[in-house]
């Protein structure tokens, strides 16, 4: 009896590898994560602050602190992170600001692999800044400061409000990296 069931066993093992694969076996395609953004679009805010800037409609504008005029946050919601910006006037003190800007960028050093510096002149409009680039696990992946080296100051910077992991926020980090760099250009002071 053991004889027959073994037999039978081995049988259909057999049967099973000649008959199951029909066909030809083909690998499946590498896949990739596909993050997609609506295109941005853009409008003008126009407040009573002494400066102007356009904002990507994806993003909500709220007003950042009570106590402190003209500061924003820039809220993309689905993207989980925020844009802060905070305007300060000078009054004699562009050297202290232009150090806390600076100080607020080499914080990110530690988890940071690397920082790039783009220096932003706009003559025809009086507004010169710097916009960093954070690579790395940093907890902010793009800051800026703007001033018209006379009356104005402005520091920005996204956050997100997950846990800091380069590779998975990176799609998100160059979407909200186009709209800071666009807020830069878009930044006018009023008279």
């Amino acid at each position: 009896m053991k004889k027959i069931i073994t037999r039978l066993f081995t049988l259909m093992g057999i049967s099973l590898l000649l008959f199951s694969c029909g066909g030809e076996t083909i690998p499946k395609p590498k896949g990739m994560l596909r993050l997609s953004y609506p295109a941005p679009k853009y409008t003008e805010v126009l407040s009573q602050c002494p400066y102007t800037f356009e904002k990507n409609n994806f993003a909500e504008l709220k007003s950042a602190r009570r106590n402190r005029k003209c500061w924003y946050n820039l809220e993309y919601k689905k993207l989980k992170a925020t844009m802060y910006i905070s305007y300060y006037e000078v009054r004699s003190n562009l050297d202290s600001l232009l150090r806390d800007a600076q100080n607020l960028t080499q914080e990110h050093v530690i988890k940071a692999d690397g920082i790039l510096q783009e220096p932003y002149v706009d003559l025809e409009s009086k507004v010169y800044g710097m916009f960093y680039e954070v690579t790395g696990d940093a907890a902010s992946q793009s800051q800026f400061y703007l001033t018209d080296s006379l009356n104005h100051f402005i520091v920005g910077s996204i956050y997100f409000k997950v846990k800091p992991n380069y590779d998975s926020i990176l799609p998100a980090a160059d979407y909200l990296r186009n709209d800071m760099k666009h807020f830069m250009e878009t930044l006018r002071w009023k008279e």
